[in-house]
């Protein structure tokens, strides 16, 4: 789908863009780098019209919240010549929103992400698999979903 914004001199065509799911893949890295838990990638394709994949995620403070946020928009800016098409929730730092078009990133901490619960409430959309990054921290047993 790829529909996010992108910058000049970044690719202008379909065949040149990176497929929604590499583009998840990458973001899905980028957070892990800032040590973001219980990552998951949810396939929407089939489910949604206005996105073709979720990533969720969790952090265990605002301040690391916003940083996922920021770091995920660098990477996807140097990286892929590509800005999100908005930003929700950067402010309070407990859960942020980062619309790429074709991925939406969630960043929750960790009292959100189980209140709001988006991975029970798409509990049928297909996983993808998460990439393994060295040195990414593991979800302590208290954060598990």
């Amino acid at each position: 789908m790829n529909r996010g914004i992108p910058l000049p001199g970044s690719p202008s065509t379909l065949e040149d863009a990176i497929r929604s799911d590499e583009f998840a893949t990458v973001l899905t890295k980028a957070a892990l780098e800032k040590k973001a838990l219980d990552l998951v990638i949810l396939d929407m394709q089939n489910l949604v019209s206005y996105t073709d994949v979720f990533v969720l995620c969790t952090a265990t403070n605002p301040r690391q919240v916003k940083a996922i946020a920021d770091y995920v928009r660098e990477v996807a800016k140097k990286d892929h010549g590509r800005l999100a098409e908005g930003v929700e929730g950067l402010e309070s730092g407990r859960w942020v929103l980062v619309d790429f078009g074709d991925v939406v990133v969630h960043i929750f901490d960790g009292p959100l992400r189980g209140f709001y619960n988006l991975d029970g409430l798409w509990a049928d959309a297909p996983r993808l698999p998460v990439p393994h990054v060295e040195g990414a921290a593991e979800t302590p047993a208290h954060l598990s979903m």
